[in-house]
């Protein structure tokens, strides 16, 4: 780690942020059995891509219903609850007593995050940065969105750390080559285990010494 340089911590969203993946799991679990995908689970399937993955993975043959599933899912988010991950405000506050830099780094668009915004306007002052999908050219399991997080802070990649819930963004930031510390909010504590340095279920008795340790 480069003392002369900040400490820089990078949140997925959801699943690490807020706890919404379950309502996420449901609703694309429905547009599955609606569009007829054949795919058990597809809301597991799916978790940590963005809308554009998704539509290139499995609906791609279909692109005139793009638009109509694009509105089902703003609809849908309009509805949603936006409930943080237990201990991660405190845990937050914590880091930024110690000056350690923060970025929200998500495949969620700005239209998304604007919603978060209304019913959490708190939100933005947690953090340093919120990097949303327009700022990237390439999705999660790229590593471009924590390349991007570490750019914005002109921090070294091994002064970084990256909370990750979803395969696709543990694979990020470990392709980013920074450390990575898991949440099994999503997936199972042993099914991450071996893409993260350190697994945790929540931020809960979490401290800012516990994540500095693993720059060592």
């Amino acid at each position: 780690m480069n003392i002369q340089k900040p400490i820089v911590a990078l949140f997925d969203f959801d699943g690490v942020v807020m706890d919404t993946e379950s309502q996420y799991t449901i609703h694309w679990n429905k547009q599955a059995e609606k569009y007829g995908l054949g795919i058990s689970d597809f809301g597991r399937v799916i978790k940590g891509q963005t809308l554009t993955q998704i539509f290139d993975n499995y609906f791609a043959h279909v692109p005139e219903l793009h638009e109509q599933i694009t509105v089902e899912l703003i609809t849908f988010q309009q509805t949603m609850h936006f409930e943080y991950i237990a201990g991660v405000k405190e845990f937050m506050q914590q880091l930024r007593a110690c000056g350690v830099k923060m970025a929200i780094v998500t495949s969620s668009d700005l239209d998304k995050m604007n919603i978060v915004y209304r019913e959490h306007p708190e939100l933005p002052l947690m953090v340093d940065e919120i990097l949303t999908a327009e700022r990237f050219t390439q999705s999660k399991p790229h590593p471009e969105c924590f390349l991007l997080g570490a750019s914005v802070f002109n921090a070294p990649i091994e002064n970084c750390v990256v909370f990750e819930d979803s395969f696709h963004g543990l694979e990020a930031g470990n392709r980013a080559g920074m450390k990575v510390i898991g949440l099994a909010t999503t997936n199972s504590r042993e099914s991450i285990l071996d893409k993260s340095v350190l697994v945790i279920h929540d931020f809960v008795d979490f401290t800012y010494e516990k994540m500095k340790a693993v720059l060592y």
